[in-house]
């Protein structure tokens, strides 16, 4: 058996040695409209060993070259490719071509929210993805509006996938453990997940929304130059962290008519 990889700090790296939670986390996987599945952060690869059973082709992409190596000695599976490479640089056509994949993983927690703002800009290739988050990230992107961590990850992410909190798991099963619990979530993208208004729109709209949480959309949207005829609307007298994600799309569509009526 290859030597253990270290954990390095500096890369957030937590390993997982729960075989159990690992085989879940593999599991969560509906492997429905994809052949082949990215995990991120692989470790020591407690998750890999349970993906590669499974009928798809796995790509374990890491930054730490430790690691791959290490799992190059350990693992000899011919559907299991190795990447040493940084997610957030890698471009993704570079890997699967317009092929679709799903994501899974142990996600570093100091880059999980790119990770899920990365699946975003490539949501057209990425049916599913599944995966740990410091707990508190997790519950956000799975939050309802009325919830006080609904916010802008939670909107964003769900405009396009069904977001799914799976469960809860204790530091004691990390090496290192650490100083929080985790939780498991699933996103599975809608069957339409088309907007009906501009993207870059909607993502403004619920970012700007969102800096001023406590404030009703009528002065945290004052930016967007509003005319005093959609300022009447009732919707501008609530607060970003009442409205559903089809109101959020509705909003959006409302304020992109009165910039054109408002500039003819």
């Amino acid at each position: 058996m290859s030597k253990e990889v270290r954990a390095k700090k500096h890369l957030g790296q937590h390993f997982l040695k729960d075989e159990h939670i690992a085989e879940k986390i593999s599991d969560s996987l509906t492997l429905e409209g994809y052949n082949h599945v990215l995990e991120i952060g692989p470790g020591m690869g407690v998750l890999t060993k349970y993906l590669i059973e499974k009928d798809v082709e796995v790509i374990a992409m890491d930054l730490d070259g430790e690691s791959i190596s290490y799992l190059s000695k350990t693992y000899h599976n011919k559907n299991l490719q190795l990447l040493e490479a940084d997610f957030l640089r890698t471009d993704l056509k570079d890997v699967f071509g317009e092929t679709s994949f799903a994501i899974i993983g142990n996600f570093p927690y100091n880059i999980s929210t790119q990770i899920v703002f990365k699946t975003l800009e490539n949501k057209e290739q990425i049916p599913e993805f599944s995966g740990m988050f410091q707990k508190e990230v997790a519950k956000r992107i799975c939050a309802s509006e009325g919830s006080k961590t609904y916010g802008i990850l939670s909107v964003l992410t769900q405009a396009f996938y069904d977001a799914e909190y799976l469960f809860t798991v204790p530091p004691t099963v990390f090496s290192p453990p650490p100083k929080v619990e985790s939780g498991v979530l699933r996103l599975r993208r809608k069957e339409d997940f088309s907007l009906p208004c501009s993207e870059k729109m909607l993502y403004k709209v619920v970012k700007t929304a969102f800096q001023q949480r406590r404030k009703t959309l009528r002065n945290s949207l004052k930016s967007f130059n509003l005319s005093e005829k959609i300022k009447e609307d009732t919707i501008f007298g609530q607060r970003p962290e009442q409205l559903s994600v089809p109101q959020f799309i509705a909003l959006t569509l409302k304020l992109e008519e009165d910039a054109i009526s408002t500039h003819e």
